[in-house]
């Protein structure tokens, strides 16, 4: 697994464009052009498209496609890998927003070949890590969770910390680790084991946003050249305004410290028919760049795709990348989705379940 992680793809060039607003409905957009899309190559960093599991008993999803809308694989639910009630630490019952990492060519002696990042989001939160030699698990959780709490002295005191995404910075061959506390506050430490981190700084506020800004919050940040605006560097994070629906908006750098942010947002939870949209994630594939994100459970609770283009140019809105199964875990909600491979196989770590009240679980492409 390369950074790029998960960060990049080769990913399938799809020349739709959306036709305005609309509600995405749970089974539609993988047809088409899409459907003929499915046979493309692999996954760059996230995987190689090889083979396909078989829905859990309980999860399969009724029409389901041979390909995501861009090429992308059809993922599908394997096994849940962790649940907040066998986890030592575990202050509030719920856990959320993981991050996949392969470490095993980036140190000497990891703790397993792939760390996972996670944590509960309520007061007090604490970033957490868990680690496994393979994707579909088992994970071990570290026996000093939290690696980040809510108090830092010097640097700050807040009610929580939560959300973290690990980006490996090939520049300077450290783990940057972005996290939020509180909602309005993105911030940034830094790491050459992936377990011990020291802080640097704040990256994020709503006061670098919009007036009427409450959270900025969910980042992650991604190796993505973007030569004309002279950054390296792209972050995707939820925004959220008095207004109190959520859309995805995004920044870029030339170091991954120090941002620009546009002021508009990159996807409005208008321009997909839902009440609030969240957890984005870039992927590219076959010379295109696309972001995944997902929707509150009263508007489909499922995964969506826009493609944006290399450039970010382009809100081409492709409709569902991942279908929420009914059953348990999902129970009609996926989200906050991290992607990795194992031998060639692309997987997705995500959130399952109703928010604030499920479990992290894999699916495999």
């Amino acid at each position: 697994m390369t950074q790029h992680d998960h960060e990049h793809e080769t990913q399938h060039h799809d020349p739709r464009a959306a036709s305005g607003p609309r509600r995405p409905s749970r089974r539609v957009f993988l047809r088409g052009a899409v459907a003929g899309a499915a046979a493309t190559t692999g996954i760059v960093a996230t995987g190689a498209a090889s083979g396909s599991a078989a829905a859990a008993p309980g999860l399969a999803r009724e029409g389901a496609a041979a390909a995501a809308p861009g090429g992308f694989p059809d993922y599908r639910y394997v096994k849940t890998l962790l649940t907040p009630a066998k986890l030592k630490y575990n202050p509030t019952g719920e856990i959320i927003f993981p991050c996949i990492r392969g470490v095993y060519d980036k140190l000497a002696n990891p703790l397993g070949r792939y760390y996972l990042y996670y944590g509960p989001h309520d007061a007090p939160g604490g970033i957490c890590l868990a680690y496994g030699d393979s994707l579909e698990g088992p994970f071990t959780e570290y026996t000093a969770n939290p690696i980040v709490s809510n108090n830092w002295q010097p640097h700050y005191e807040v009610s929580h910390v939560a959300s973290p995404h690990v980006l490996w910075n090939e520049d300077v061959k450290e783990f940057w680790l972005y996290f939020h506390g509180e909602n309005s506050t993105t911030r940034l430490a830094r790491s050459k084991d992936g377990i011990t981190f020291t802080y640097d700084k704040v990256v994020l506020t709503t006061a670098m946003m919009p007036a009427g800004s409450t959270e900025t919050s969910y980042a992650r940040v991604f190796r993505h050249d973007l030569p004309a605006r002279g950054a390296r560097y792209v972050m995707l994070f939820m925004l959220n305004n008095t207004s109190n629906h959520r859309d995805i908006a995004w920044g870029w750098s030339k170091d991954g410290r120090d941002w620009t942010f546009a002021q508009q947002p990159l996807v409005r939870h208008t321009d997909v028919g839902a009440d609030n949209i969240g957890g984005p994630h870039l992927l590219s594939r076959n010379g295109s760049t696309y972001v995944v994100y997902n929707t509150n459970k009263e508007s489909g609770g499922n995964l969506l795709i826009t493609e944006v283009g290399n450039d970010f140019s382009r809100r081409d809105h492709l409709g569902v990348f991942y279908d929420s199964g009914t059953a348990a875990p999902e129970n009609g909600r996926s989200a906050s989705p991290s992607f990795g491979t194992d031998h060639g196989v692309p997987y997705m770590v995500y959130e399952a379940g109703e928010r604030l009240q499920g479990a992290i679980a894999v699916a495999r492409g």
